[in-house]
């Protein structure tokens, strides 16, 4: 009887591995600090259409 050869097939995951060695530049805020921010914008424009 011959030996069953090993089949190797392309990984299914290559898409989804993340490289730990890629750095992310860029500005990194908490999604509270974003809120916050929003609430301080529609204060700033209700206080500007009170006053105009």
């Amino acid at each position: 009887m011959a030996d069953k050869e090993k089949t190797y097939m392309p990984q299914s995951t290559a898409g989804l591995i993340r490289y730990y060695d890629v750095e992310e530049t860029g500005i990194r805020l908490k999604p509270a600090h974003i809120v916050a921010a929003s609430f301080l914008f529609a204060g700033l424009v209700m206080a500007l259409k009170l006053l105009a």
